[in-house]
């Protein structure tokens, strides 16, 4: 799994932002938009398509997307969607992609010139279907795990024995069931204060308290949260943040 981002909406440094955070020179507080790709059985499997996933893609060498999977239809997550042009052209074939009721129907919404039934020569080709349940594709077991943002049910994903999850505030006791086990939990965890939609640093290690997972990364990190190296120092031995390019072995 390689961290493409690990920012919140704004990514860090914020625009016009002055703060420590954002004016650090270490490269671990640079964060673009959250994403992740997972090499798992030989596939290319990518969460989310943010606005920065022309730049992520050229950073890590990414030439090929076998499936996608949608965690909400938030700008931050989705609009890099153009970008799959560049991979059907080198794959020569649309991408599937998977997400949950309400993000396909905001999609093909929003970003309907895509999915009308005369395409226009050179736009994104992507297959997307609603998947509320565990399915299997590419021989690849994929579990679905709702949770709320705020008031809009998004999903996060296990697979195999990694699971992720971005922008959750509350999650219900039967979804953490889903998260028991897992070698490698990545979780949302926005800020040192409370906030509406995300959860923040105490709330984060609540749910990791609920659940047995060995090792965590946080992600979807806004400046608010603080400066890379003095937050790590603070967390549990088995929590640590994520940060932008990390590779872990699954």
């Amino acid at each position: 799994m390689t961290f493409l981002g690990t920012g919140t909406s704004q990514g860090i440094p914020v625009i016009g932002c002055k703060c420590p955070v954002c004016n650090s020179s270490d490269s671990k507080d640079k964060r673009l938009r959250s994403s992740v790709l997972i090499e798992y059985q030989g596939k290319n499997i990518l969460i989310d398509t943010g606005p920065d996933l022309r730049q992520q893609s050229l950073k890590n060498n990414i030439c090929r997307i076998d499936l996608i999977l949608y965690t909400h239809a938030h700008r931050d997550h989705v609009s890099g969607i153009d970008e799959i042009r560049s991979f059907n052209f080198i794959q020569k074939s649309e991408i599937k992609g998977f997400g949950n009721s309400e993000l396909v129907n905001q999609i093909k919404k929003d970003y309907s010139y895509i999915f009308q039934k005369h395409n226009y020569p050179g736009l994104p080709r992507i297959n997307l279907e609603v998947a509320e349940k565990k399915f299997n594709y590419l021989d690849i077991d994929i579990y679905p795990i709702e949770v709320y943002h705020y008031r809009l049910r998004i999903l996060g994903y296990r697979i195999g024995e990694l699971t992720y999850i971005t922008d959750a505030k509350t999650i219900s006791n039967e979804e953490l069931k889903k998260i028991n086990g897992s070698k490698i939990l990545v979780i949302n965890c926005l800020q040192i204060n409370e906030h509406l939609s995300h959860l923040n640093l105490n709330e984060a290690l609540d749910i990791i308290e609920k659940v047995k997972v060995k090792k965590v990364f946080f992600t979807h990190i806004s400046h608010n949260l603080g400066l890379h190296k003095e937050i790590n120092k603070r967390l549990p031995k088995n929590v640590q943040l994520a940060y932008d390019n990390l590779v872990i072995e699954l």
